[in-house]
């Protein structure tokens, strides 16, 4: 995709975002009706866009090169997690404060965030491996994250793991390896349901936008050296080692934009579940949100 096309996405991606906003600031969104319409994206629109896409058939992504990708997310989330660890390290992070850096290091927004912006900046064949981050978001957020989150206290939650979201990822990859037809009321079902994901996803993000006392969050030294590591160089090292390894293009974009989106929201709705402190989270998440449209289109308009 050109740089004009890639800027104008983002641009498109902004105005949206600048509707939700306003819709904020004149009542329509509060917090009575965004955390249903969540719900509806997270786990009934953003599972019918992935499938959907798969069903289009215009994923031409062979074989061999999705298990190098399904490789490639592994490795990737293990340097995630290592780097969670060292992250807190080299920012001096105060011992009480350091799972909450973890995991922003961790757990980015690879499906409220990553799937629309995937979907509205890269080819179909991207979501292949945008769905194998999501998986493996989805796996080790419910083992690694959550124990990590309530420093050993809280069991691995297995159940969870098999939420919509992973469910309908996994159903995604099954159609795309034996190259399942379904029926065209159901293609054009999920369609229809995905359709709506771009739009009321990116309206939500203008709400948390308009919610948070954004001028006082960006004043965090310490937050804006995390984002030089964490959103701009991991993504410029994994970019250039995925291309001087010989990795398809489209592959190498895709985690590259994995690597470059926002802190994201999981990590914050369990830590208010079991009573966890939520600043440091919630100042990341809007910080990081806003900085992202800025390093994304720089990434995608680069590579």
């Amino acid at each position: 995709m050109g740089s004009l096309v890639v800027l104008q996405q983002m641009a498109v991606i902004a105005i949206l975002v600048s509707i939700g906003f306003l819709l904020c600031r004149k009542g329509v969104l509060d917090k009575n009706t965004t955390p249903k319409i969540s719900k509806i994206v997270v786990d009934i629109c953003n599972p019918a866009v992935i499938v959907s896409t798969v069903l289009s058939g215009n994923i031409t992504v062979t074989h061999s090169e999705f298990l190098l990708g399904l490789g490639t997310g592994a490795i990737l989330y293990l340097v995630f997690c290592i780097l969670g660890l060292l992250i807190p390290v080299i920012l001096r992070i105060p011992k009480d404060e350091k799972k909450f850096y973890e995991l922003m290091t961790v757990y980015t927004n690879v499906g409220f965030l990553g799937i629309p912006v995937a979907k509205a900046v890269l080819p179909e064949n991207a979501m292949i491996y945008v769905i194998i981050c999501n998986v493996a978001y989805s796996i080790l957020f419910y083992t690694h994250g959550i124990t990590r989150l309530s420093n050993g206290k809280s069991k691995m939650s297995l159940s969870k793991i098999f939420n919509p979201g992973v469910i309908m990822a996994v159903f995604a990859l099954l159609i795309f390896w034996f190259d399942i037809k379904l029926p065209p009321v159901l293609t054009s079902s999920f369609t229809y349901i995905g359709n709506p994901t771009v739009f009321l996803s990116m309206i939500l993000l203008g709400h948390a936008v308009a919610e948070s006392n954004f001028i006082n969050d960006v004043r965090d030294i310490r937050l804006w050296i995390f984002i030089l590591i964490r959103m701009v160089t991991v993504p410029l090292a994994v970019a250039l080692i995925l291309r001087s390894a010989g990795v398809p293009l489209e592959m190498a974009k895709t985690f590259c934009l994995m690597s470059a989106v926002p802190v994201g929201n999981l990590p914050l709705i369990q830590a208010q579940k079991s009573g966890e402190r939520t600043d440091i989270l919630s100042k990341g998440i809007i910080v990081t949100t806003v900085f992202s449209f800025l390093s994304i289109t720089l990434f995608m308009t680069l590579l």
